[in-house]
């Protein structure tokens, strides 16, 4: 069977910049490369041992992952815009369950793990659908220095 392109799945993307920018990988997914690792798979399954930080709720809330990422400095903050010494993530929710976390890149554009497909270089709306929901928090950090930035 063969896979449909990111445009079926994510059809926000038809017609607008955007870029694979690295093979399938099935080691890491979406929130984990937000978070700035590319080693493990991150989710707050009660029943799993992985990257999910200690401590924090293992529920799919949007309290439980914007306290995830409050372990690595994040705060939540007003929008998506690009600030100066910063970095953000941005967390999409359906139906108020998280689905997805994209981080900004310091171009102002946006790095998703799309499940164990691609990392993908994107305007952050464009994931925005069925499939993810919306962004329903955006959290910022001072940036730091040797951080992932692809």
């Amino acid at each position: 069977m063969v896979e449909p392109s990111l445009e079926e799945v994510f059809p926000a993307l038809r017609g607008q910049t955007h870029a694979i920018t690295s093979p399938r990988d099935d080691r890491y997914n979406c929130i984990a490369w937000a978070a700035g690792d590319d080693r493990n798979w991150w989710w707050p399954d009660p029943d799993q041992e992985d990257a999910w930080p200690a401590g924090v709720a293992r529920e799919e809330t949007v309290a439980a992952f914007r306290d995830a990422f409050a372990t690595l400095g994040y705060q939540v903050c007003d929008d998506e815009r690009l600030e100066e010494g910063c970095e953000k993530i941005a967390l999409f929710a359906l139906a108020d369950v998280p689905k997805h976390a994209s981080r900004q890149l310091p171009n102002g554009r946006w790095t998703s793990k799309l499940g164990p497909r691609e990392d993908i270089e994107h305007s952050l709306h464009d994931l925005t659908g069925i499939v993810y929901g919306s962004v329903v928090l955006v959290m910022r950090r001072p940036r730091k220095v040797g951080h992932l930035t692809g």
